[in-house]
Parts: C-alpha cells; sequence; structure tokens
C-alpha cells in the first residue's frame, strides 16, 4: 500500500476510537437480551441489520459494484463459517460472564493469530514475537483462573462461559487467518458485506435449536446491535484507511475502559483483580506484538468486531 495513503494520523485515530466505542455498545446490547435470546438468534440481528448499514455506505461511496465484487466465493464461504462461530460463542460467553471479563478474554485473539500464521501460512515467528504470545496466553490464564475450579469462585455457569469465549477468540483468529488470505485478491468492503451475508444464513441453521419471539425492547435493542455492528466495521475500515496499522491497532485495548464503564453502569458488574491484571499483561504482550509486527514490515488486516 502506498504510503501517501496514511496522511491523516489523527483522523485514522479518531476512528479506530469510535469503532471500539460503537462495538463496546453493540455488545452490551447483546448482553441486555443474552437471558432470553439464544446467541445464534442475536448473530442474526447482528448480521442481517448490519448490511443496509455497509450497502448505504458502499453506495454514497460510489462503490457499490466493484465493492461486492469476488473472486473466491468459496474462501467467503470458510471466512464465513469460522467468523459465524466465533461471533456466536462470543455472544453465548456475554450471557454467562460480566463483559470485562468477556473482553480481556477476547483479547487472546491477536495473539493466536500469530500461532496460527505460523501454522497454517507459514509465517515465521522469531523471538521476541514468541515470547510476547507467551507472555499473553499467561495473561489469559490469569482471567481465566478464578474460572477454571468449580467451587466458591466459579459456578458450572461461569466455567462454562470462559470457555465458550475462549472459543470464541480461537475462532476469531482463525478468521483472520483466513482474512489475510481473502486480501491476496479481495477488497476489504467485499470481505465486510459478505461475511455479514454468511453470518446471517449460517445463523439460520441455530432456528431449530431453539429461536424465541422478542420482546419489543429486545428485538430493537438487537436491530440497534446490528446497526451499531455495521457502523462499527465502517469507522474500523476507515481507521485502517487513513493511519497504519501499527499505529491505530493498540488503541483497540480502550475497550476494556469502557467494558468497565458499562459494566458497572449498566450490569452492576465490578471486575476482579484477576481479570484487571490479566488484562494488562494480555495488552502489554499485544502492544509487543504490533511494534515488532511493525519492526519487521508484517502486514496485518483490520481486524472484525
Amino acid at each position: 500500500m502506498p504510503p501517501q495513503i496514511f496522511r491523516q494520523p489523527l483522523r485514522g485515530i479518531s476512528f479506530k476510537l469510535a469503532s471500539v466505542a460503537v462495538f463496546a455498545a453493540m455488545a452490551a446490547l447483546i448482553k441486555a437480551t443474552a437471558d432470553h435470546v439464544p446467541p445464534g438468534q442475536a448473530v442474526f440481528f447482528r448480521s442481517l441489520f448490519a448490511c443496509p448499514v455497509i450497502l448505504a455506505w458502499l453506495a454514497w461511496q460510489g462503490n457499490l459494484r466493484d465493492g461486492l465484487r469476488t473472486s473466491d466465493p468459496l474462501g467467503h464461504v470458510w471466512r464465513g463459517l469460522v467468523g459465524t462461530m466465533g461471533m456466536g460463542l462470543g455472544f453465548a460467553g456475554l450471557g454467562l460472564l460480566p463483559l470485562p471479563e468477556v473482553t480481556a478474554i477476547g483479547y487472546a485473539a491477536p495473539l493466536l493469530v500469530v500461532v496460527f500464521g505460523a501454522m497454517f501460512l507459514g509465517e515465521r515467528v522469531r523471538l521476541v514475537r514468541f515470547l510476547a504470545v507467551a507472555l499473553g496466553l499467561v495473561g489469559v490464564l490469569v482471567v481465566l483462573s478464578p474460572r477454571l475450579t468449580l467451587g466458591a469462585d466459579a459456578t458450572a455457569r461461569e466455567t462454562l462461559g470462559a470457555m465458550l469465549t475462549l472459543g470464541g477468540a480461537v475462532f476469531a483468529a482463525l478468521a483472520q487467518v483466513f482474512i489475510r488470505r481473502l486480501t491476496m485478491t479481495e477488497g476489504t468492503a467485499a470481505i465486510v458485506f459478505w461475511f455479514s451475508v454468511t453470518a446471517t444464513l449460517l445463523s439460520l441453521t441455530t432456528i431449530p435449536f431453539g429461536w424465541v419471539l422478542p420482546a419489543p425492547h429486545e428485538a430493537l435493542l438487537l436491530i440497534l446491535a446490528g446497526i451499531f455492528g455495521g457502523f462499527g466495521q465502517i469507522f474500523l475500515t476507515s481507521a485502517y484507511r487513513h493511519a497504519e496499522a501499527g499505529l491505530v491497532a493498540p488503541f483497540d485495548y480502550a475497550s476494556m475502559l469502557l467494558a468497565i464503564g458499562i459494566g458497572y453502569l449498566a450490569f452492576a458488574e465490578v471486575p476482579r483483580g484477576t481479570t484487571l491484571g490479566g488484562a494488562a499483561i494480555i495488552i502489554a504482550a499485544g502492544i509487543l506484538i504490533v511494534w515488532r509486527e511493525q519492526q519487521l514490515g508484517l502486514r496485518r488486516p483490520p481486524p472484525e468486531g
């Protein structure tokens, strides 16, 4: 990508922070309905109602036809499959764990991208990134530690939530591997839009597992979650258009501050010390990985919310 594209770093950072805020609000809306609405149904609303927002954005840019063109439809299907699994497991975790804890465990995804990139794409992992990944995974274990032993510190429900959320991070990391492959032939707009379409269709396969009729206020929250998801993706794409990935990527960790604030105000959740301590370790490791990738000249695609 030509270096002259990145002329507005402050605008890129602003778009990144806007995307973080919108995705945090989206997660809160999903969590607010999680006691009644199954995760697969939440994925349906999140994906379906993001599509009109993305289409309107492409039309406004005059990029509707070219933006949706694809030369690798099967690649979109595989990316959609793992991405939908990651989203569904993450939404399931939101119904079982505090929002800050889900956010912290989700930070495992960028660490696992390094591992999967080496396994499936043949990327070389040098010592610094290897040690950073190991440090980050220690942080993940710190966050998970209270949930790994049933008893006074954890219920079966919370342990299940931790495992589901971690599974969501694994699938989210795998989705990033597929995105790295897709970016060789596909535009960002096509990757974003066709994922929303694929996730919408795949989520329909969960109907036999018990969809419900949402109450009017729940339906409104779910529709808003989808709209927020669409705007979040637009803001995220715009951030990476105006500034280098290494500059804007660390601002993703601002989501922990938002998760703590929203969790406390909306759900009366107070984060554990292990959540905060583990998150600090993971964030330090993640920033180190981004810095090292910049040193090595590695390119990473924009993550998806």
